[in-house]
């Protein structure tokens, strides 16, 4: 049979969780629940459950770059979410990788706090990522405590968050998702800055709920999932956002595992989405 048709493609460059709810995992389920085609490069095997990390086993730099160089030169993306990045190898190897397809989007998530408040990753590996990764992507979607690394300071109230989103920026980003899920409020608020400035802000309700591991990677790999099917970046980051916040809402009530649970990835699934095949 002739192969008219392709998938939108979303590469995912990311750690490995056993327990499901985040990572590579929670990106592959996302990236499958809206329609398109996922494919992965592993960059870290930690051994964790819905408790906490117990170990982390980190796989070789030069398999990681083989396993870029083997699915970009067979399936290339539409786009590409980078997670948790934790040595300076994988960033040098990672952003090699990036400046040889500049055309594609990319979604930086940058993991750089536990949620014990441990810092994951050196300052040294921080700093290259700043320098590297950071203009290499279309857009970076930290957290308040991430944010608080990249620029020194805590963040506490939402004009905190505007004035900070705005120091950040000037590190070179080309689009900023500061997100506001840490904050004592009632509300989440979210951020969506460019290089010249507040481009739109997202408030949702606060759902109550411990049921939230992974969330970061969802919104992030939804806002490539979005990205792959061509909507632009204030379209794909509201579409995400509301994807997010359903997934959580839908798994609230549910029991798995003894510790922070998953979001209910699959919700509402699209079948997977299909485009004519350039000539």
């Amino acid at each position: 049979m002739k192969k008219e048709h392709i998938y939108p493609v979303v590469l995912t460059i990311a750690g490995f969780d056993g327990s499901g709810g985040a990572g590579i995992q929670a990106d592959i389920k996302t990236i499958s629940a809206l329609g398109c085609y996922a494919t992965s490069v592993l960059t870290a095997l930690p051994v964790q459950n819905t408790c906490g990390v117990k170990a982390i086993h980190t796989i070789p730099t030069e398999i990681v770059q083989m396993q870029l160089q083997t699915i970009m030169e067979d399936i290339r993306p539409d786009a590409i979410k980078i997670g948790m990045v934790h040595s300076l190898e994988l960033v040098r190897i990672i952003a090699e990788m990036l400046q040889e397809y500049p055309e594609i989007p990319v979604v930086f998530d940058p993991v750089m706090v536990a949620t014990s408040g441990h810092r994951l990753i050196k300052e040294d590996t921080i700093n290259e990522i700043v320098n590297t990764l950071f203009p290499l992507s279309t857009i970076i979607t930290p957290n308040l405590d991430e944010a608080a690394v990249l620029t020194g300071a805590p963040i506490g109230s939402v004009d905190e968050m505007r004035l900070l989103g705005t120091k950040i920026m000037e590190k070179g980003c080309q689009h900023l998702l500061l997100k506001g899920g840490h904050l004592p409020t009632k509300e989440l608020t979210s951020i969506l800055f460019d290089q010249k400035g507040i481009i739109a802000e997202y408030t949702s309700e606060k759902i109550e709920t411990n049921n939230r591991h992974g969330s970061g990677c969802t919104l992030s790999s939804a806002i490539a999932a979005y990205l792959a099917q061509g909507k632009k970046i204030p379209d794909a980051v509201n579409l995400a956002q509301q994807y997010v916040h359903e997934a959580i809402k839908e798994g609230a009530d549910v029991a798995i595992g003894k510790g922070n649970g998953p979001l209910n990835h699959f919700f509402a699934p699209q079948q997977l989405l299909k485009r004519k095949a350039p000539l």
